[in-house]
């Protein structure tokens, strides 16, 4: 039988049905001040996109460079665009990723590539044709 996902003894239906308030009190210290602080604008605005969304309102996929969002209960389910330095990267949320920011997800950072030296890089690479 699968296991059934709880977020600190609260299921899926049970977090959402709670108010942000109750909700930042299950967090993290981290995420609960950021969550008790109030929202960004560009926080506010992910927002509003997604309950759009939620609604069938908003057609186009959500894009967003607020990496800092907390990933809350409403927004599970969605694929959220989230920006990594020079593209978007698609995020589906799943109800594991509650709690955790949206950055998280989306790394900005790729592994070193090494070839081979380019011209001038060594004082061998200097007897080489230019061709």
């Amino acid at each position: 039988m699968a296991k059934k996902f709880t977020y600190r003894g609260k299921t899926l239906e049970e977090l959402q049905k709670m108010g942000l308030k109750e909700f930042a009190m299950l967090l993290p210290a981290r995420q609960k001040r950021s969550i008790l602080r109030g929202f960004t604008e560009l926080q506010k605005k992910l927002l509003e996109k997604i309950k759009k969304a939620k609604e069938g309102k908003y057609k186009k996929p959500i894009k967003t460079h607020c990496r800092d969002m907390i990933i809350l209960p409403e927004m599970v389910g969605l694929t959220i665009h989230v920006h990594m330095g020079k593209s978007f990267v698609p995020v589906n949320i799943k109800e594991e990723m509650i709690g955790h920011y949206l950055g998280e997800f989306a790394m900005t950072r790729q592994p070193v590539k090494h070839s081979a030296p380019g011209i001038g890089a060594t004082r061998s690479s200097a007897a080489l044709s230019v061709k």
